[in-house]
């Protein structure tokens, strides 16, 4: 593949987000020095509408960026601007602007300039992450993301399980992150190629063994999972999940996941679709345990955080159905993990919303201490319910619209078994959700007279996400077709 020239102003303006994104940590981590204590609160918000006008800019531009790069690979192939790159951006700055937004009230964080940069850096990363076309943009881009995501899981550092959190990210991370890097550099030393378009050529010109090929495939399916909470690689989820702050627990599983998505189904299709029957059947089984497995130990929590991130591990093994199903060659399996991962990512903002306010609240995280939520605020009850309805794949929640397409392309895939395992497991995970709603509605609380505050920043997001999954559950096609394009693209 030849790399077309394109001209530095059509370069720079392909980059646009990413840009905004560097110079909107500059902005935040001034104000942060110039403003007193008392305004800092207002970063918070600043940053989230300020991502907000940055995903405005993405959608506005698309058009024109699209017809002057005509899906080429630019910045020397480090970049490739296509369908698949503006959803993942959207998705992830639209997460980190509803984080900021959830995080002004935070304990600990929303008060903290820093914190916000760290926020938009890591932002970045995952934008990064969502175009890499080149292995070195890839490991530069994760390695982004991943090393503010430890700073921000250990962010309260007098807070011993933010720190136990912190450094838990860090070992297991750095650890994953060398295999995933040793993988990576097997690829370029057996094919001479950085760039994924290049890569499947330049394998098959080496003469290389298959054997090492697939030692490399395995050392990028380890890495992955790891990104993804897939098991085996599950392990650090759940006590990075609940010692971290909230707000970053909650941008943690979703821009994290989504953008480790989107470079797993870029780097694949690229360079090992020869490959496709061994690397499916490893991510079925895969599929299989880390649903059913995160599903049974969410049964057993009673802490919401440690619930929702054996969920998290689960919704990961659905979304890996759709990855497997993309042997169907028709877009299908791919649109499906691209929608659900949409889907996903309000819907577990939503949940987290609501959990920052219930535990600063209470000062509890646990599940019996959202008894009478409904009484003390039924909007916050009412999120939550819609959160975890989505997540149950109830209609007309996003996460059933979600959940049948990813059914579906598993049946058109001849993976029909796959996808009634896949039900079977959504029939058990809506036992816990609906254990939480049940707490809600029914469960009594001493302090039911006592009214819960949510602040104006947090109750647009909380609206926003709520109202979006909503949207994706009733009025689906539009997104779905996009997704669709999307795959259809990366196919072909």
């Amino acid at each position: 593949m030849d790399f077309q020239t394109v001209d530095w102003g059509t370069n720079l303006l392909a980059i646009l987000p990413e840009i905004l994104l560097t110079l909107l940590a500059v902005v935040v981590l001034a104000l942060d020095a110039i403003w007193p204590a008392s305004r800092r609160r207002q970063i918070g918000i600043i940053a989230g509408v300020s991502m907000f006008g940055i995903v405005l800019v993405l959608l506005i531009f698309s058009a024109p960026i699209a017809a002057a790069v005509e899906e080429q690979l630019i910045l020397g192939g480090m970049f490739r601007h296509d369908i698949l790159t503006q959803i993942f951006r959207t998705m992830v700055i639209l997460a980190g602007g509803l984080t900021c937004l959830l995080s002004t009230d935070a304990p600990g964080v929303g008060r903290k300039g820093h914190y916000y940069a760290l926020l938009i850096i890591a932002t970045l990363g995952a934008s990064l992450m969502s175009a890499a076309a080149d292995l070195i943009m890839a490991f530069v881009a994760l390695e982004t993301t991943s090393i503010t995501l430890y700073m921000l899981a250990g962010f309260l550092r007098g807070d011993e399980r933010s720190t136990e959190a912190g450094v838990k990210y860090f070992l297991f991370g750095a650890v994953m992150s060398a295999i995933l890097l040793y993988g990576l550099s097997l690829l370029y030393g057996f094919s001479g190629q950085s760039n994924f378009y290049l890569l499947a050529d330049g394998l098959k010109a080496s003469g290389v063994p298959d054997l090492a090929v697939l030692l490399a495939l395995v050392m990028l399916l380890a890495g992955f999972s790891f990104k993804i909470s897939a098991v085996p690689f599950h392990f650090w989820t759940p006590d990075v999940y609940e010692g971290a702050p909230t707000p970053v627990t909650a941008f943690l599983s979703v821009a994290s996941k989504a953008a480790s998505f989107a470079l797993l189904l870029r780097l694949f299709m690229a360079v090992f679709p020869e490959y496709d029957p061994i690397w499916a059947l490893v991510l079925a089984i895969a599929s299989i345990v880390t649903m059913t497995l995160g599903n049974v130990l969410a049964l057993r929590q009673s802490n919401i955080k440690r619930m929702l991130a054996y969920s998290s591990i689960a919704q990961a093994g659905y979304s890996l159905i759709g990855v497997v199903a993309i042997g169907a060659q028709n877009g299908a399996g791919m649109a499906a993990v691209i929608f659900y991962l949409f889907m996903y990512t309000l819907t577990n903002l939503a949940a987290f919303g609501v959990v920052i306010y219930v535990s600063r609240a209470t000062g509890s995280e646990r599940i019996a201490d959202f008894a009478g939520l409904s009484r003390r605020s039924p909007a916050l009850a009412l999120v939550l319910t819609v959160a975890l309805l989505s997540l149950g794949g109830i209609p007309p929640a996003a996460g059933f619209v979600g959940k049948f397409f990813l059914f579906q392309a598993a049946v058109d895939s001849g993976l029909a078994w796959l996808a009634i395992i896949g039900v079977l497991n959504a029939i058990v995970a809506l036992y816990y959700y609906l254990m939480v709603v049940k707490v809600m509605y029914v469960d009594r609380s001493a302090d039911e007279d006592k009214p819960l505050a949510v602040s104006r920043a947090a109750s647009w997001a909380l609206v926003l996400t709520s109202v979006g999954v909503i949207l994706l559950g009733v009025v689906a096609a539009p997104v779905y077709d996009w997704a669709l394009r999307a795959g259809q693209e990366l196919l072909f």
